[in-house]
C-alpha cells in the first residue's frame, strides 16, 4: 500500500470519526453544522475541480 493510499484511508477514517463524534454529542445543532459544512465542502470541491480541470 502506497503512502498516498494510506493517507487517503486515514483522512476517510478521520471524517467518519468526526461524523460519529457529532452524532454522539446528541446536539442537533452540531449534527446540522457538520452536515452543512460537509455539503459546502463537497460543492466547493466540485466547483474547483471544474475550474482547474
Amino acid at each position: 500500500m502506497s503512502i498516498n493510499k494510506t493517507r487517503g484511508l486515514l483522512y476517510a477514517i478521520a471524517r467518519l470519526l468526526g461524523d460519529i463524534n457529532a452524532i454522539s454529542s446528541g446536539s442537533p445543532a452540531k449534527i446540522g453544522k457538520r452536515a452543512a459544512r460537509r455539503a459546502a465542502g463537497r460543492a466547493t470541491g466540485k466547483a474547483l475541480r471544474r475550474i482547474f480541470k
